[in-house]
């Protein structure tokens, strides 16, 4: 596993051993930053179920502002400082051992794009979603990588299902608060 691009690109990234692991590809996290590639500048961003940090690690790598990087497992917490000390961006981001949805519940940053990867078939998503909403900036960005044929709520608060991408058996789901077309309604 390693950063991509950006400024710690090509930086090796540790993750955790065990069947609870499930490490972003990069085939999968390449289509992801590619799809978001012109909003991830200055962006604030939330990495929940973060694990080893690899996704919000590579959008600092890449121009986002900060990162706040939350995971349930002291573990994974220690495995992402580790990463993000290693790629010099500890004075961007913070890491929170807390769950994910008590995390949200008492959140007071906005964020512009988050990335939610749970471990699959809990309903971590559908849960997390309704929360993370309010949390989230009119501009924002909320990627959901999640098992093939898992079908997640059209929308979230103000946010709408934009679109479903299929890597093998993963896929990937990005909701956005809908642009209204002024001319159109005219």
């Amino acid at each position: 596993m390693r950063v991509i691009t950006g400024t710690a690109r090509g930086r090796k990234l540790h993750a955790l051993e065990g069947d609870e692991v499930r490490p972003t590809t990069d085939m999968v996290k390449e289509a992801i930053f590619s799809s978001i590639q012109f909003e991830i500048e200055g962006a604030v961003v939330l990495d929940l179920f973060a694990g080893s940090g690899q996704l919000g690690i590579e959008a600092l790598s890449r121009g986002a502002k900060y990162c706040r990087f939350v995971d349930i497992s002291e573990d994974s917490a220690q495995c992402t400082r580790e990463n993000v000390a290693a790629c010099g961006f500890t004075k961007d981001s913070a890491v929170t051992k807390a769950d994910s949805l008590d995390f949200l519940r008492n959140a007071r940053l906005t964020f512009d794009i988050a990335f939610l990867d749970p471990p699959y078939r809990n309903g971590l998503i559908e849960k997390a979603l309704p929360l993370l909403a309010p949390k989230m900036s009119e501009r924002g960005i909320i990627v959901c990588e999640h098992e093939k044929g898992l079908v997640l709520p059209d929308e979230a608060g103000a946010f709408r299902k934009d679109k479903t991408r299929r890597y093998g058996k993963i896929e990937v789901t990005y909701y956005r608060i809908p642009v209204v077309d002024e001319e159109a309604e005219e």
